[in-house]
């Protein structure tokens, strides 16, 4: 399976998508289509946290005052459940491994991943 999720408005999503050849990937904009529970179960299968999955650089998380509390999984999957921009993007699933967020280091393995 090859799937990218990502946010349209998103300046940095836009430019990863650019970077990386998409041909064959299966694009979900999180905004118009959110992630649904067996999603987000098939993506914690593979990094094995939802607290990995989670964007702690979303306005919404220091609004909330969630930096201050001690989060569990389950309340990191409950609040991408609820809440689009708490998924740290972009997200690509590549044949059975999983490419979180935008740092360099992340962006380069998955370019030597899809060639």
């Amino acid at each position: 399976m090859k799937k990218v999720y990502f946010l349209k408005t998103c300046d940095t999503c836009k430019r990863i998508l650019k970077e990386v050849n998409t041909t064959g990937f299966e694009l979900q904009n999180i905004k118009e289509n959110p992630v649904t529970a067996s999603q987000l179960d098939e993506m914690y299968a593979l990094s094995k946290s939802y607290e990995g999955l989670f964007n702690k650089r979303a306005r919404l998380y220091k609004s909330l005052g969630l930096k201050d509390k001690n989060l569990t999984e389950t309340d990191f999957k409950n609040y991408l459940l609820e809440e689009y921009t708490f998924l740290k993007r972009p997200v690509f699933v590549v044949e059975g491994e999983i490419f979180i967020g935008n740092s360099k280091k992340v962006v380069q393995e998955l370019k030597e991943k899809i060639g």
